[in-house]
Parts: C-alpha cells; structure tokens; sequence
C-alpha cells in the first residue's frame, strides 16, 4: 500500500509540472557585449531564451581563438558564496573550452593576431534544496530519463557571449537564458547550484554552435587536450552518482581545474 502511495504521489507531482514547463525570461540585455546591433531572438529553441547574431564571413575568418575567463556581470544581488560563484564560472569555463575546442584552435594565452571570446555570466538562480530533495523521493517511483521537479524550486542561468575579430571587431553573438525543466531530463540536486552548475552544459553547446560559422567542420581531439588545465571531459563518478541517487552533484560532475604546473606541463 505505501508503494502505492509514493506512486500515486508521482504521478500527481508529475500531473502538477507538465504546466510547468516554460523557460525562462527573455533575456535582457546587460551591457556586456559590445554592441547588441542584429541579435534577433531564436523560434527554434524550446528549453531557453536565446537571441544571437553571426557575421558569416568574419567568423569564417577566424580559426584561433583565446577565451577569456567567464566573468559574472550585472547579477546584483548576491545569492551565492565566493565558493559557489567560483564553482560555476569553472564550470561554465569548462564546458565553452570543450565546445568551442571542437571549431576553433584553442589558445592558452591571448594572441594579437586571434580571436578572443569573452563571457558574462548575467543570471544566476540557486536551486530549492528541500524541494529537490523531496523530487528526488517522486522520482524514484518514476521510470526513465524524465525527471519531475518542484514548480517554483528550479534554479538557471543566464549568460551572454560573443566572438570578436583580432581588430575588435564583434564576428558573433549570443544572449542566453535558462531555467532548469520542472519537468525534462534535469536533475534536481541538493547543491544551491545544482542547476546552475549543470545548465553550464547546454550553455556551451548553444555558445559553441551560436559562434562557429555554420559550415565548420569539427576538428579532432588533439593530443594535447587545450582544455585539460579544466579536469576532464568526462566525470565518470558524476555520472554514476547521477544513476544510483537521481541527484546531481557539482562536486562530481564538473571539472576539477588542475595545478598550473600540471596544466603547463607536456
């Protein structure tokens, strides 16, 4: 009978968030970038809140690129640690090398003669822990990817990025925002940057694809990864914790940035 009960429970928290399931905001425009002229707001997207531009023939100019560290901007109000801001801006670091290493040459130091990608962090909204806790306990009884969160418990984030040509020139553009599904694939986690730090991941792959000229090819993996001084690709031990608890945990997932000198070394 209470197997019944905690059943019967997913399926109403479940019957409760599929009205639930809008994204965000759109996003505002902060000041970061350096002109806002051409964006216009994406129709094919879904999940987030996303206007962009691209230059076709500038971008397709550029081949090297230095990504200047994310930086959080406009985001007053101060609902995270230094410890926690850190852990997404790393993570956000993180997941743009990767992306972007798969179209351009990633350089480890600015170059006159490249291109630059700056990033600003403009929304960040900590995760409810006691209501993904109580997520986490409705969806053990639901089977599949498909996660149910409590509606007003979701974190995001929010982001704005751009391509500029070794003359300043801006090549391309991204505005993005995103708060996590109450109902989708995102995992509720006990973290206040839970979503955040996770929402990291789409971000790179909307920044990466908004940026590289449409015909890009992708480039192999070289054998000196440009992006290790960020940890690994691939967080085993998060992806496994992921499975046995259906919680997200930063501390498993995202990359540990290694020491200068080992991230210098060959």
């Amino acid at each position: 009978m209470a197997g019944k009960g905690f059943r019967g429970m997913g399926a109403a928290v479940l019957a409760m968030a599929t009205g639930a399931c809008a994204s965000g905001a759109a996003p505002s425009h902060t000041g970061f970038l350096t002109t806002y002229e051409g964006l216009a707001p994406r129709t094919d997207v879904v999940r987030a809140s996303v206007s962009q531009r691209r230059d076709e023939a500038l971008a397709s100019s550029i081949t090297r690129l230095w990504v200047a560290p994310a930086e959080v901007f406009g985001v007053k109000d101060p609902v995270l640690s230094d410890d926690d801001r850190r852990a997404v801006m790393n993570e956000v670091d993180r997941q743009l090398c990767y992306e972007l290493s798969e179209r351009f040459e990633i350089l480890e130091q600015p170059d006159p003669q490249a291109g630059t990608v700056r990033v600003g962090v403009t929304y960040i909204r900590p995760t409810h822990q006691a209501g993904s806790a109580a997520a986490a306990v409705a969806n053990f009884f639901i089977p599949g990817p498909i996660k149910v969160r409590a509606p007003g418990g979701t974190g995001g984030l929010g982001a704005e990025a751009e391509l500029l040509a070794p003359d300043g020139r801006q090549a391309a553009a991204i505005v993005w925002r995103r708060d996590a599904m109450v109902v989708g694939t995102d995992k509720p986690s006990l973290s206040r940057i839970g979503d955040a730090h996770q929402l990291a991941e789409p971000l790179g792959d909307m920044v990466g694809d908004a940026l590289a000229p449409s015909d890009r090819a992708l480039r192999p993996r070289p054998d000196l990864d440009p992006c290790r001084r960020f940890g690994p690709r691939v967080r085993v031990e998060g992806i496994l914790a992921g499975i046995a608890t259906g919680l997200y945990e930063p501390g498993l997932s995202g990359g540990r940035r290694a020491p200068e000198s080992e991230a210098n070394s060959d």
